[in-house]
């Protein structure tokens, strides 16, 4: 490899550095919105079900999850790029940089685990067991609140149902989004 080759092969090991962090960090913050959005559930309910029960604060449990499932949703998307540009931008200029000092360098050996980890033979059904969760932490449990409102509140006011019904739209939005970002493909 040349002076230039071996120059920018290191730079790209940088930017591959870089963009690990980031994805680690963001899958941190990704896998604890699933516990801050059950606890922040089991607070409300306590408040909106306890001693001097609130059936109205059960209104703010979808709120919760729609900005929690949102939050979820994007860095679970930029994850999923992360790892998208790896394994087809990244790993073809490490390879187009290779392959020109070492012929028969073959792609899939160039940072193997971005394409490995993603050909497990459980991998979708993992994908799709997540996707459920998903589904249930942050769209199902926040119209199951709003059931409940509306079940245990019997004269609700016409504020209250109108929001009642955007945040039933709302969450029914999020769970196709959630849907639609579960990255379920199989392929490289």
């Amino acid at each position: 490899m040349s002076d230039e080759q071996q120059k920018m092969f290191g730079l790209y090991l940088q930017e591959y550095t870089k963009l690990k962090d980031e994805q680690a960090r963001r899958i941190g913050f990704r896998d604890n919105l699933l516990y801050v959005t059950l606890a922040l559930f089991g607070t409300i309910l306590s408040f909106a079900l306890g001693e001097k029960a609130n059936p109205y604060a059960l209104l703010v449990l979808p709120w919760v999850s729609l900005v929690l499932g949102w939050t979820y949703v994007v860095n679970d998307q930029k994850i999923s790029a992360i790892g998208r540009y790896i394994r087809y931008t990244l790993v073809e200029k490490v390879s187009d940089l290779r392959g020109k000092a070492d012929e028969g360098v073959e792609v899939e050996s160039i940072f193997g685990w971005e394409i490995a980890h993603r050909i497990d033979k459980h991998r979708r059904r993992r994908k799709i067991e997540q996707l459920i969760v998903d589904e249930i932490a942050f769209v199902v449990s926040g119209i199951v609140a709003l059931v409940a409102f509306w079940n245990l509140e019997s004269q609700i006011h016409w504020p209250a149902q109108i929001l009642g019904w955007i945040e039933l739209v709302l969450l029914i939005i999020l769970g196709v989004e959630i849907f639609i970002y579960a990255d379920l493909a199989k392929v490289r």
